[in-house]
């Protein structure tokens, strides 16, 4: 992982860098999905907060749950479920703008004070492309991007996943990623690309 390479997972459609990371332990809350596929969404996630070196809680204070995941079929299902609106500003032209663009799944992400993520919204829905995926390979997915806010870009081309015999993992570069992104001596939030060499000095020990 070349710094150029590190800085282009940071780097929006717009050409802004722009890295951050949970300032919180993160307190998952899964909607839409039975048992099984419930356990496996908060597995995943404790999986990737676990390689990050962060930290998992009963209950936010400020928000009770603040990582929230919904699957469902129909983006018009969104606007209906109660107070979501609150929390999700815009949230009905949001989902007419993916129901035309025919979107699967779309993450909104808020902020402290310090540019830190305190609260991550994902919005999965489960057409025909997703229903092929194996939920293993889904839960992991969606932990490891909801993990850092990764460029609106940077997996567009790529899954961050991969085969290692027949476990599906993370693949060993990205882990990497997100376990420096969590090193303590680095900032929580940064919007210079001068960061990703700090990111790469951090990564090139481990791959």
């Amino acid at each position: 992982m070349t710094p150029s390479a590190i800085e282009a997972l940071f780097t929006r459609a717009d050409g802004q860098y722009l890295f951050a990371r949970w300032g919180r332990p993160i307190v998952p809350v899964v909607f839409g999905v039975d048992e099984a596929t419930l356990a496996l969404v908060k597995g995943a996630v404790e999986a990737v907060v676990t390689l990050a070196g962060h930290r998992m809680a009963e209950t936010d204070p400020e928000l009770g749950a603040n990582l929230m995941v919904f699957f469902f079929r129909d983006w018009a299902e969104l606007p209906e479920v109660p107070n979501l609106d609150r929390l999700v500003e815009g949230l009905g032209p949001l989902c007419a703008r993916l129901a035309a663009a025919e979107a699967n799944q779309y993450r909104v992400f808020r902020f402290d004070a310090a540019g830190a993520i305190r609260a991550a919204f994902v919005f999965i829905r489960m057409d025909a492309h997703l229903e092929a995926v194996p939920a293993e390979a889904l839960a992991l997915s969606q932990a490891a991007q909801v993990m850092l806010l990764w460029s609106d870009r940077a997996f567009t081309e790529s899954s961050p996943l991969a085969m290692a015999g027949e476990t599906l993992v993370l693949r060993p570069e990205i882990g990497a990623v997100i376990r420096a992104g969590y090193d303590p001596v680095l900032p929580a939030m940064a919007d210079q690309p001068s960061h990703a060499y700090r990111l790469a000095a951090r990564i090139a020990p481990e791959i």
